[in-house]
């Protein structure tokens, strides 16, 4: 896996590095743990500044949670909540979900952005409930950035330190990496394996009520 990111960063440069970023957010195939070392590695042989690499992840991570803000924006709590009822074996979210981001949206406010993009899993979903809760779209940009901002950086800096040492890590990145991968597929099959049909049966409930 770490071959085929090495790749789209050897071809498109820093503009690989924000288009893996992005996809990252909208449906991430490849963990921005993975993404974001890997290019500072890069960074550590001269290949890209690191300035411009945290700058490019920042900027795919920020352009890759909109569409997630704009979803929340338009369905509203009721229609993610039906979404989550009909879909949420293959979605792995349950109504209960649902309604647990949105309390603890409601509660924190930008500070559930500002500190969510720094969270694995929570990155991409807690721009849901500020997209239902139609948190102003400049404040929700402006959170968003500084926390994924701070994410990206902290991972380029590792990758870029680890880079000093390139014979050392080489050794090992290919293997973490697949790793990494095999362990996102597995929790992904666990949770559909071991979803529950009584989590969502509230969901499903609301979703034959003609209000919805």
């Amino acid at each position: 896996m770490d071959d085929v990111v090495r790749t789209i960063m050897s071809d498109f440069g820093v503009f690989g590095i924000g288009l893996l970023m992005f996809l990252e957010n909208v449906f991430p195939p490849i963990p921005s743990e993975l993404i974001m070392p890997l290019a500072g590695y890069q960074s550590a042989k001269g290949e890209m500044s690191l300035f411009s690499v945290v700058a490019s992840g920042t900027i795919g991570s920020l352009l890759g949670v909109v569409p997630w803000y704009y979803a929340g924006h338009a369905l509203g709590e009721r229609r993610m909540t039906r979404l989550a009822a009909r879909h949420g074996r293959w979605l792995t979210l349950s109504p209960a979900d649902v309604e647990r981001a949105n309390v603890w949206f409601r509660r924190r406010g930008a500070t559930a952005v500002l500190f969510g993009r720094q969270l694995p899993t929570v990155r991409t979903l807690i721009s849901v409930p500020a997209g239902i809760a139609h948190m102003p779209m400049p404040t929700f940009l402006l959170y968003s950035a500084i926390g994924s901002a701070v994410w990206t950086a902290m991972l380029t800096v590792v990758g870029y330190l680890l880079g000093q040492q390139y014979e050392v890590v080489g050794a090992y990145v290919g293997p973490v990496s697949n790793v990494v991968i095999v362990a996102i597929a597995a929790i992904y099959i666990y949770r559909v394996a071991t979803y529950s049909p009584e989590a969502a049966k509230t969901g499903d409930e609301a979703a034959e009520d003609p209000r919805y």
